[in-house]
């Protein structure tokens, strides 16, 4: 069963299109979907985002979902150094790549489910130590 937004997230969400946000639900459920167990941290900062987690580190995070006014992207934490034989990730950063995301055609495919499963075995492979936190919802959000 999917968790509930957090309120204080939620607030800031709500001032956001109604297509929009609705397109970060449905994103958020696939990669929830993908990844139950994903703790969730939550930020404020020149986006509002969500990153998903293997622990309550940012550094352990396999994927984001950065909400800006107009779109949303799927960001990959370590995407650079993840295989993407069929170049869907954007981006010239050192680490960090993404997917632009406009409708669920853009992430609702065997292409970018397989990419957010070996993100996800890539952070797994890369921590330091394994978790015993899963499931947390953890609001990084000032005030």
């Amino acid at each position: 069963m999917l968790s509930p937004i957090h309120a204080q997230f939620q607030q800031y969400l709500d001032h956001k299109e109604g297509d929009l946000i609705e397109l970060y639900k449905s994103l958020r459920s696939f990669l929830l979907d993908l990844h139950p167990e994903s703790n969730e941290l939550l930020y404020h900062t020149h986006a509002l985002t969500s990153v998903y987690t293997l622990s309550e580190k940012l550094g352990d995070a396999f994927c984001m979902i950065p909400i800006y006014t107009k779109h949303l992207n799927l960001g990959f934490n370590k995407g650079a150094l993840l295989k993407d034989p069929t170049q869907l990730l954007q981006g010239t950063g050192k680490l960090i790549r993404h997917i632009p995301i406009s409708t669920e055609k853009d992430f609702k495919n065997a292409k970018v489910k397989k990419l957010v499963l070996e993100s996800i075995a890539f952070a797994k492979s890369d921590m330091d130590k394994p978790s015993n936190s899963h499931g947390k919802i953890i609001s990084k959000i000032k005030g």
